[in-house]
């Protein structure tokens, strides 16, 4: 589709009802059914942006049919000479879905991501030339300070119509808020007069539709905008919860109902390390299955949704990174191995199945985990104020751009969270980011803690929601409807409560065999710190670049990760804050001792033999703790008598050392840095000891107490340290 040409008769006035034809007929090539006509509301807002050019926000279930809007409206715009259309588009799985249905209406669309660098140039010039119907973008470009300055500019210029999907992530009362999404406002308050907007999402509550409502209003000289509503009941879904006793019953009921479930489908976990155990035991247990997460390289994971278009695979086994307008009609079923903190999220989560069939499942399977998981994802909200004005004059002293590894070093918190504060600083006009990095605007800026609390409560009040959806006595798509404020909630007649599940607790006792053993097996590795972080020299601590060999930690091995649903599960309560300090158990004793034994034939272990591998440990050092003094003390006296090796000591901090906190890693370092000490007497016995150590401790996150410990125990004359812990974060 282009733009029309000089000459060329203009479309008949829309209200003789030729409009409506041609939308129609845009309708039916982009579905591929020449019988197919829009829903009233579909019409209702392609006529507001087409023919009244108003800004508009469509709350639709998933399937109902919001790309059409945008699709049919761009080929009707684009008829009648406007600009290309912008849509701001949160995930590359959706952008290619979009490319594919413009494709289909005769619209043609390209994307600008960080997936397709290498193209930007030419899709540049074919925007500019006029040959590009659609353009979608990330928004996190819209803050890229090229892309913001030069590209920008001329698309606000010339845009036909702006569209912003999966419009929840604007407000911070939606469940996925992204701060890149607030640059929206200045987009929107750019935009000439008469310029159409569309918002889209299937997952917004009238609180959440109001602020996206209030936010399209930005700059706006029209009436104010348009808020269609539908009900949001999917007739295709089967809502089920199923309570098991354990990680292995939950695991060996996915084994045997995999293949029951209709079609192909999607297998949700909370974290990384669960998809990946997941996905591992059930293509060992012979199901075509792959794991896609955060972690996942970009070939792999478009490779994985191809696999399950193609119906390739039974289910790919995924984190919440396959979200949002992943886009599958004939999906069969949607199972949750855990709870998300949101029934909105939800909501969203079991919307991709069941768009083209008839009948889709979605099973919700909770577990004793997801708590846990929802406490350490609450705990990445907004940093307290003190943390924000340092980071704001750090900024304002500095003269220059700040990278983010330069700020690390001068500011307590991690990089993702440290970006997403900055990210919300610079909405609100406080930084700015430039070539280079970040710099403090020097505008007066107000920290809104009475708001942040208010968001607090809500997440809060979620997690409450979602607690009660999983033990509600009444109608689960109800539940549901009623947590996004649909007016038209009633029993949906298809669910557990209401009609029965064919999905009993029962399990086969070789799959609760086979899935005891694959929890139960200890051992993951953990892998060494071989740089410092950069900036370090600024902060006051000498040093830089890769750490010398000779002072380096040898890979390690933990029992297992607090965020997977095997180890973990035992692990969290021994480890969890408050919990009381006692001897290690006996039970994790004994699989301490097999992945000792597993690693120690492993092809790079001490008794393997093989060249450059380490020599067997000759001794036993712990690292002192604050917390959990006997478990630790008590795991290497355990190691060191099974092991018939000595304990040489303790890797202590000094008296009054500042804490290492949960920082990021400069700030880690520098608090570790000279705070780590080797009493005299351990210090002789590791010179005497002369080889291969254990290092024990009790949890590593970070990396940097293990590193910073190995490196004081190797210039005090150590040979290998060998990291040995009973769990990781990650």
């Amino acid at each position: 589709m282009r733009q029309p040409s000089a000459g060329r008769t203009p479309p008949s006035d829309p209200v003789t009802g030729d409009l409506r034809a041609a939308a129609d007929a845009t309708l039916a090539r982009l579905v591929g059914d020449p019988g197919a006509r829009l829903r009233t509301d579909q019409w209702r807002a392609i006529e507001a942006l087409v023919v009244e050019r108003r800004r508009a926000l469509v709350v639709q279930r998933t399937g109902w049919g919001k790309s059409a809007v945008y699709f049919v409206a761009t080929a009707l715009l684009r008829e009648r000479g406007s600009g290309p259309t912008v849509i701001v588009s949160p995930l590359l799985a959706l952008m290619r879905n979009q490319i594919g249905a413009a494709a289909r209406a005769g619209v043609r669309a390209r994307s600008i991501t960080s997936a397709n660098i290498e193209e930007w140039d030419a899709v540049r010039a074919e925007v500019e030339a006029g040959s590009v119907d659609v353009l979608l973008v990330s928004p996190e470009r819209l803050n890229n300070p090229d892309f913001r300055d030069q590209v920008l500019p001329r698309l606000a210029a010339t845009t036909g119509l702006l569209v912003v999907d999966e419009a929840h992530c604007i407000s911070d009362w939606g469940h996925d808020f992204r701060p890149d999404y607030r640059r929206l406002r200045t987009l929107l308050a750019g935009l000439p007069p008469g310029v159409p907007v569309l918002a889209t999402t299937a997952t917004a509550n009238a609180r959440v539709s109001a602020d996206i409502a209030e936010q399209l209003g930005t700059g706006a000289d029209t009436a104010e905008a348009l808020v269609l509503r539908g009900p949001l009941d999917r007739e295709s879904l089967r809502l089920s919860v199923l309570r098991l006793p354990d990680a292995a019953h939950r695991l060996a009921w996915l084994d045997g109902a995999l293949s029951r479930l209709p079609g192909s489908g999607i297998i949700y976990t909370l974290t990384v390390a669960a998809a990946e155990e997941v996905a591992a035991h059930l293509t060992g247990r012979g199901h075509r299955v792959s794991a896609y997460t955060g972690r996942t390289e970009h070939a792999d994971r478009q490779a994985a949704e191809d696999d399950l278009l193609g119906n390739r695979v039974k289910a790919l086994v995924a984190t919440s990174a396959l979200g949002m307008g992943f886009d599958k009609p004939d999906l069969g079923f949607v199972v949750h191995l855990g709870s998300p903190s949101s029934p909105i999220a939800y909501y969203q989560q079991v919307g991709r199945a069941g768009r083209g069939v008839a009948h889709a499942e979605a099973l919700l399977l909770p577990g004793p985990e997801d708590e846990a998981i929802w406490r350490y994802f609450s705990s990445l909200a907004f940093p307290p104020e003190d943390q924000v004005r340092r980071t704001l004059q750090v900024l304002a002293e500095a003269g220059r751009p700040l990278s983010l590894p330069a700020l690390e070093p001068l500011v307590d918190l991690r990089r993702s969270r440290l970006e997403m504060m900055l990210k919300v600083l610079d909405v609100d006009g406080a930084v700015r980011r430039e070539r280079g990095g970040w710099t403090a605007t020097g505008v007066p800026w107000e920290y809104d803690a009475a708001r942040y609390e208010r968001v607090a409560a809500q997440r809060e009040a979620e997690r409450q929601a979602m607690r009660a959806y999983a033990a509600s006595p009444g109608c689960r798509m109800e539940f549901l409807r009623r947590q996004l404020d649909d007016e038209e909630a009633a029993p949906c007649g298809r669910c557990d409560v209401c009609a029965g599940s064919p999905f009993g607790p029962e399990v086969e006792p070789a799959a609760l065999d086979a899935a005891r053993g694959e929890l139960a097996r200890p051992g993951t590795p953990v892998e060494p710190r071989r740089m410092w972080p950069s900036g370090l020299p600024a902060a006051g601590v000498d040093l830089k670049g890769r750490i010398p060999a000779g002072e380096q930690a040898a890979p390690g091995r933990a029992l297992g990760r607090l965020s997977d649903i095997g180890w973990g599960n035992r692990l969290r309560p021994l480890l969890a804050p408050g919990a009381p300090d006692a001897p290690v158990p006996d039970d994790v004793v004994d699989a301490v001792v097999a992945v000792l034994a597993d690693w120690a034939r492993a092809p790079d272990g001490w008794a393997s033999g093989a060249p450059g591998a380490p020599g067997r440990p000759v001794g036993v050092v712990t690292v002192g703790s604050a917390s959990r003094p006997r478990l630790v003390r008590s795991l290497g006296e355990r190691i060191a008598a099974v092991g018939r090796i000595p304990l040489l000591g303790t890797v202590e901090r000094e008296p009054g050392a500042a804490s290492a906190g949960r920082g990021n890693s400069a700030q880690r370092v520098r608090a570790l840095n000279g705070s780590l000490r080797l009493p005299p007497e351990s210090a002789e016995a590791v010179r005497a000891a002369g080889g291969s150590l254990l290092l024990v401790d009790d949890f590593t996150d970070s990396g940097w107490t293990l590193a910073l410990a190995a490196r004081l125990l190797r210039t005090s004359g150590a040979g290998e340290v060998l990291p040995l812990v009973l769990a990781v974060q990650g």
